[in-house]
């Protein structure tokens, strides 16, 4: 057990916690309340709570869309993380009676054009291959299941299992049963790890775990935009749309409130500028697969970043020669659908001492550190960006 204590045993240190998490985003506030329904003193430090990629996040939970060539570990991670989300999404509605958006109706896979489709379908014979339930379309078949479809759609498939959640309601019920549990939220920076007091120390903190710990942690930009059914009705499209429109990669997540999330641009930069180009190009294909968007309103663009590492795959567990220190965070595209996962990974750790086979592809020692010394001189940061 890393704590070094029972849960339940009295302690001698009644203001130590047994757990500090850096971070406020999903990721880190499933890890506390975790954490503290085992019992363990939780304190999250974050000045800024959900402030971070998880603001600007669509909410997808898409294993199966999300199934990419080369990527067969993390696709299995994935799977196993999304078939944890009912239950995950019903507890957490029970403990705090907030609604996160949870929704079931699947994903529709599209392509406009004919050499869209190819595309698509390449990528589809390869998740069938992977046994993921992807079933092809005919255009009929599509409009169908959602008729505002352009005509000009050329085909598709569905992932029914493929499902949604809302981040912007998420944070706040994780908050509220991370609190109710017993978690202290800290409203504070933090600079250098040796500023945390704790038994265990858990960097959740998105890309800026690269500071904090020398892991090869990089922000990935991605700008999407947020529109707006008019008169306030819901959107004339109940499924999540992901496709490619003459080539751009697109998705559209419809919300019961009106909303619509139209994404994503995936850039190697740094910065959180809205450009014009961008919003140019997601709107066009946009439009093109659903054209009564263009009637909609137009409510936000924005820009985040997303924390990747240089095998897409997240970094969760112990730093080499800090098994005090853990690591939660490379989650690049899928934090959302790998929260589950990574909070019951961690807290099991924390508790239990013994690491999960599921965390094996996911150590930090696979990676060359680049001489960064994890035992030597700490980096700092400033802890205005958190995921």
């Amino acid at each position: 057990m890393l704590t070094g204590r029972s849960p339940s045993a009295p302690s001698s240190d009644r203001v130590r916690p047994d757990v500090a998490v850096v971070g406020a985003g999903p990721i880190g506030l499933a890890i506390a309340w975790r954490c503290a329904l085992r019992g363990l003193r939780v304190v999250v430090h974050d000045p800024a709570p959900g402030s971070g990629a998880s603001a600007v996040a669509a909410g997808m939970l898409s294993p199966v869309a999300e199934a990419y060539f080369g990527e067969r570990q993390l696709t299995e991670l994935l799977l196993a993380s999304a078939a944890r989300w009912p239950a995950f999404a019903a507890e957490l509605t029970e403990t705090t009676g907030i609604d996160i958006g949870y929704r079931t109706e699947g994903t529709l896979l599209v392509g406009l054009t004919g050499d869209d489709l190819a595309e698509a379908r390449r990528l589809w014979a390869y998740q069938q291959g992977l046994g993921l339930p992807v079933t092809p379309l005919r255009p009929s078949e599509l409009r169908d299941r959602e008729p505002a479809l352009a005509p000009r759609v050329r085909g598709g498939a569905i992932a029914p299992t493929d499902h949604q959640v809302d981040p912007r309601l998420l944070v706040p019920a994780l908050r509220a049963a991370a609190r109710r549990a017993g978690a202290v939220l800290v409203a504070q920076s933090v600079r250098r790890l040796s500023e945390v007091d704790a038994e265990v120390t858990v960097v959740a903190a998105g890309c800026g775990a690269a500071a904090l710990t020398g892991l090869p942690v990089r922000p990935v930009k991605g700008q999407i935009l947020r529109l707006r059914a008019p008169d306030g009705v819901a959107p004339g499209f109940r499924h999540v749309i992901r496709g490619y429109a003459d080539g751009e990669p697109i998705y559209l997540v419809p919300r019961v409130d009106g909303e619509v999330v139209l994404g994503a641009t995936v850039e190697e930069r740094s910065d959180t500028t809205v450009t014009v180009g961008a919003v140019q190009r997601l709107l066009r294909a946009g439009i093109d697969l659903l054209p009564e968007l263009a009637e909609y309103d137009l409510v936000e663009a924005v820009a985040g970043l997303r924390p990747g590492t240089p095998d897409n795959t997240p970094i969760v567990g112990p730093l080499p020669d800090r098994p005090n220190v853990l690591a939660a965070t490379g989650h690049h595209r899928h934090g959302i659908v790998l929260t589950p996962i990574t909070a019951d990974l961690i807290a099991d750790l924390v508790l239990g001492g013994v690491p999960d086979p599921l965390l094996t592809p996911l150590r930090a020692d696979r990676f060359d550190l680049a001489g960064v010394a994890v035992g030597g001189p700490e980096p700092t940061m400033e802890g205005d960006r958190w995921s």
